[in-house]
């Protein structure tokens, strides 16, 4: 509407600048005129309420502006991009912004009609896919459903970790999106790598200082939020040391693997968890690979580095990464030599066949010599992520102890052996009575079902893990949900992880039906989707009847062969095409009936 002149306390010729100038601002540069007439004591002129409503007789002191609602949207696999999202809406409500955090499972698509600023926490799943709770909004938003956003404002924060090919690849879907449907980008995408603490608090204050603006509230600066009170929080920055209580191979003489079963000590700590939680461990680098690094790099081992002024030595085993390799790291790289196969290999769109199987020590030993010294060269280097393992207790039967599955990595390749850094620093190295530095990662997303609902259980190797505090904590609680395991391996007699337990739980029917495939031990190799095919019937009956699926494990083949067999078996038991069989496995997905911890 327009500004007239009837009433008004502008003159024709101002009105008139007015009406030319208004419609053409944009929502940046009304915030700027908006906080600017706040400044010079003009605050009762409200630039939106003249664009809006017109100025009929404005009054000696003008309403307050009106307050734009906030949708803090997430994408989140194991509930870091949750976490964040549920902090900025807490910390955007404490300031009287008014915000509210939705999951993009349960946020109707049909309402960014209705939305007005949007923020978006996204993490990336696997090789470049959306989480599982943001599927079906990414597919909606990449649709010809979608609406136009010309009267959206948004802003993306990506989560993401530098050593997969496609980087925050889920955030920059949204952001480009979101911008081809003409919303306003109120601040540029921000990526986060593992460590993305600091950035996404810079991210927070940024965006809160901008809605501010437009609501006369006090930016992130001069406020301050409510903060949680309670025991300490452990971290990643901030772990705990955890006493090893227990430590016992699962596998047999003989078996082709290991698997650590680890109980560590949480007395004292106040550290609280659920099934479905992970550890993270922070772990140590392999003490040779180390030494045989700085010998190639030539290097003082004792050189003070880092802010903090340990070793260089010490900083390699304890605090960063060189045993994975990424596209970002090796463009750092690429500015200390003039190697021309490494700047070709860099130069490439994708390094992902280059850096499998290779570390820093690879790159050392073959595209010298570099121009580096010992303060550049870990300058380069990011910290060591904490590595996540699903929890194998329930804190309702273990008590201050906690539990983790662990299977122990290592392969040959160009030439060398490689080790996982944090399985085999548990496996070859910590004895009980050591002390692992530990923190709990909170998964909201991977929950029991309510106490009578049926739950089906597929996870073979490790993925069993959950599953085992899954049990646990229905036993503890004398839960009646019916319960359904998948488990696979290699081999019954040396590989049949927690047979014991699960043979008891079978007993006293905490467990209700168990299903085992080990691979090995026919000529014909049979895995649990073959199981499930197996129990075809009886596994869409349990589905019908409201069952919750859970998958835990390998996602690269596992996870997508048991999708795949899940498919099939609605279609051929429900009667459906591939197609519909395809959608209702999505909506078990938004419902929250079909959930996946896998890696």
């Amino acid at each position: 509407m327009k500004l007239q002149v009837i009433n008004s306390p502008f003159n024709e010729e101002q009105v008139q600048l007015l009406n030319d100038l208004l419609p053409k601002l944009t929502a940046a540069q009304k915030q700027w005129l908006n906080g600017y007439l706040a400044a010079t004591s003009a605050s009762d002129v409200i630039v939106e309420e003249i664009i809006d409503h017109g100025a009929p007789a404005l009054p000696a002191e003008t309403a307050p502006q009106k307050t734009r609602t906030v949708t803090v949207l997430f994408a989140s696999q194991t509930g870091n991009a949750q976490n964040l999202a549920q902090k900025l809406t807490f910390e955007l409500q404490a300031k009287n912004i008014e915000a509210e955090v939705v999951s993009m499972a349960k946020f109707k698509p049909n309402s960014l009609k209705k939305v007005e600023d949007v923020l978006i926490v996204a993490s990336t799943n696997g090789e470049g896919e959306p989480p599982d709770n943001a599927l079906g909004f990414h597919e909606f938003l990449y649709s010809k459903r979608a609406p136009k956003l010309d009267h959206v404002r948004y802003a993306v924060l990506a989560l993401g970790d530098t050593s997969y090919e496609f980087y925050c690849k889920t955030g920059h879907d949204f952001d480009d999106r979101f911008k081809e449907l003409g919303a306003e980008q109120l601040l540029p995408i921000v990526e986060c790598d593992v460590d993305y603490e600091e950035p996404a608090a810079k991210w927070f204050t940024d965006i809160q200082n901008i809605l501010a603006q437009a609501t006369n509230t006090p930016t992130a600066e001069n406020a301050t939020a409510p903060t949680a009170t309670g025991g300490t929080d452990y971290t990643r920055n901030n772990p705990f040391a955890a006493e090893v209580l227990e430590k016992i191979n699962l596998n047999m003489t003989g078996s082709n693997k290991h698997t650590v079963h680890l109980e560590l000590s949480l007395e004292g700590s106040g550290i609280t968890y659920e099934p479905g939680d992970s550890l993270g461990i922070v772990p140590k680098n392999n003490v040779q690979l180390v030494d045989a690094l700085i010998t190639a790099l030539g290097f003082d081992a004792n050189k003070l580095v880092t802010d903090k002024q340990v070793t260089l030595r010490d900083a390699l085993i304890n605090d960063l990464e060189i045993t994975v390799l990424s596209k970002p790291l090796l463009q750092k790289i690429a500015e200390f030599t003039t190697h021309s196969d490494f700047q070709n290999i860099v130069a490439q769109t994708s390094v992902k066949d280059f850096v499998y199987g290779r570390d820093v020590l690879d790159v050392v030993e073959a595209y010298g010599p570099f121009s580096w010294n010992e303060e550049q060269f870990v300058s380069i280097l990011r910290k060591i992520p904490g590595r996540l393992y699903s929890i194998s207790s329930a804190q309702s039967a273990v008590d201050e102890e906690v539990h983790v599955t662990i299977g122990r990595v290592g392969y040959e390749s160009h030439g060398r052996e490689r080790f996982g850094v944090a399985s085999t620093h548990v496996a070859d190295t910590i004895e009980i009575g050591d002390t692992v530095n530990v923190y709990v990662h909170k998964n909201p997303n991977f929950k029991l079902p309510a106490e009578d609902k049926p739950a089906i259980f597929i996870g073979p190797g490790t993925g069993i893990a959950p599953f085992r505090s899954f049990l646990q904590e229905r036993e503890e609680t004398g839960a009646t949900g019916e319960s359904w395991l998948f488990f696979g391996e290699q081999h019954f007699v040396t590989d049949f992880l927690y047979q014991t337990e699960l043979q008891a739980w079978l007993a006293n029917g905490t467990l209700t039906n168990l299903n085992v495939a080990f691979s090995r031990d026919t000529d014909q190799k049979v895995y649990v989707q073959h199981r499930m095919q197996e129990e075809a019937a009886e596994l869409y009956d349990w589905i019908n009847r409201g069952a919750y699926i859970y998958v835990c494990g390998d996602e690269k083949h596992m996870a997508k062969d048991v999708e795949q067999t899940l498919i099939q078996i609605i279609a051929a038991q429900g009667n459906k095409s591939e197609a519909d069989a395809v959608a209702f496995v999505k909506e078990l997905q938004q419902e929250g009936r079909y959930l996946r911890d896998v890696y």
